[in-house]
This record gives structure tokens, sequence and C-alpha cells, in this order.
């Protein structure tokens, strides 16, 4: 198994395709079914959700895909269960989904600021979201990836990455860990004359190797 700094430089696009498949090593059977639905959500699925059933997307699907422990699911969805104590803020909460599918897709620090206001969601929780979204604009930042992306040499972001608390994201952190999934993905795909590398997919091989 390669680690995160051979796949990185590797100029093999095999390490990394062998790196991406093991992201699914780490998923845990009963978050299988729950995993492959939103690896294929669309977005026509969410614009045609009314308040309700975007509540219910967030309580039953998003969250529980983000947060996989039972302790740390239970104080995020208590959060999010106070949209539902006034029909204002259900509508507030209503209104952030179409701000979010009338995202700028290059500004990432507004996609973050406007996810994060989804009560429950911090910028670990904001990311997931906009990555599930726009996989093709966005990664999940997390510790995992702060993490993996310490061990990679001759980053120019490497101070940046030392001063960031992992399990204490800010939006900036944010944009600075999505930046340089986005470059990466768009390297590859030159790299090996292909499309098919996004940040989703890069944010995938640094959390399977940040484990």
């Amino acid at each position: 198994m390669h680690t995160i700094n051979e796949v990185w430089h590797s100029r093999d696009e095999r390490a990394w395709l062998e790196a991406l498949d093991r992201y699914w090593d780490f998923i845990k059977p009963a978050n299988l079914a729950l995993e492959r639905e939103l690896e294929g959500l669309e977005l026509n699925r969410l614009r045609d959700m009314d308040a309700n059933e975007w509540y219910g997307f967030l309580h039953d699907k998003y969250f529980p895909w983000k947060y996989t422990a039972a302790n740390r699911l239970a104080t995020t969805r208590n959060k999010l269960m106070t949209h539902q104590t006034s029909e204002r803020a259900m509508m507030d909460l209503f209104s952030i989904k179409d701000r979010l599918l009338n995202l700028r897709l290059d500004d990432p620090i507004e996609g973050l600021c406007i996810a994060k206001s989804i009560r429950g969601l911090g910028v670990a929780g904001a990311s997931g979201l906009l990555a599930l979204m726009y996989p093709g604009h966005f990664a999940t930042v997390d510790q995992f990836i702060v993490k993996a992306l310490r061990n990679v040499e001759g980053l120019q972001e490497t101070q940046a990455l030392r001063r960031m608390k992992p399990e204490g994201l800010q939006p900036k952190d944010g944009v600075i860990l999505i930046q340089i999934m986005r470059e990466k993905a768009a390297e590859n795909n030159a790299q090996f004359k292909t499309d098919a590398w996004t940040p989703r997919k890069i944010d995938k091989v640094l959390w399977t190797c940040g484990h």
C-alpha cells in the first residue's frame, strides 16, 4: 500500500485508482447503501423537495452519512431539529437549499458559509454537503484530510496546514483545502489525459490515506 506522499507525486494513475478503491474498505456495511445512494446525488432531486422533504433529507440521509459516530450524530441532529421549532425557522432552512442550488461555484467561501448556516453543520459538515452536490467543484474537508496533506512533501500550503486545527477548521481553512484538491484534480486530469478526476475523488483518496 502506498503512502499518501507516494500517491500524491505518482505519475502512474494506477496508484491513485487503487487508493480511491480503498475508500470503500472504510465504509461500515450498515452505511454502504446510504453511501452509494448519496454518491450519485442529483441536484434535481433536491430542487423538487419541499421544506419538509428537505429537512427529512438532512435528518435521515445527509447527517447519518456525514456523522457516523452515534454520539456525534445525536448532538448534530439535536441542533438541526431546532429548525422545527417554528415555521420561520423551517422556511429559513428551506431558503438555504435554494441558495445552495444557486451558488457561484468558483467561490468556495460563499458555499461553505451558506451550508454552514444549517444548524448542526460546521465547516467539515458544510463541505461534505457541497461535495455531494458539486463533486466537480467541492471536496469534503475534515481532520483526516488535514492529517493526510501534512504528510505530502513539497506543498506550498505546508505552513498553512500546520497552523490549522484539524478538529476545529475555520472557513478560511476550508477554502485552502478545497483549492488544493481542485488543483490536484486538474493536475491529474492533465497528467493522465482524462476528465474523471474531481475534487471529491481527491478527498476520498486523502480521507483513506488519512486513516
